[in-house]
């Protein structure tokens, strides 16, 4: 059973930072890829970022703002937000790709 956790949200200013965390239970975290989704009130979950063993893919939205990394000696995913928006607004939600492996989600609000 892995369980992954989240934290990092929080209310930030347009313009403003935020950087969440996922730390995941298990002892083979080097070899998932990790994603990071976000959810927008009355929107559809989407893909934001994801990260391999070797590669990082972003939405278009974000590309250019947000960086995914990760720490596997903490098995940790980042995801650093800069240049924030209104419309970056939701919650995220971090996730083992391809698998039902979920974190509960960590609200981002962007105040204009």
């Amino acid at each position: 059973q892995v369980q992954l956790v989240e934290s990092g949200g929080g209310l930030v200013q347009a313009g403003g930072s935020l950087r969440l965390s996922c730390t995941a239970s298990g002892r083979v975290f080097s070899a998932y890829t990790m994603a990071w989704y976000r959810q927008a009130p009355g929107k559809q979950r989407e893909l934001v970022a994801s990260i391999s063993v070797s590669n990082t893919n972003y939405v278009d939205s974000v590309k250019g703002r947000f960086t995914i990394s990760r720490d596997n000696a903490k098995n940790t995913v980042y995801l650093q937000m800069n240049s924030l928006k209104p419309e970056d607004t939701g919650v995220y939600y971090c996730r083992i790709l391809w698998t039902d492996y979920w974190g509960q989600g960590t609200q981002v609000t962007v105040s204009s």
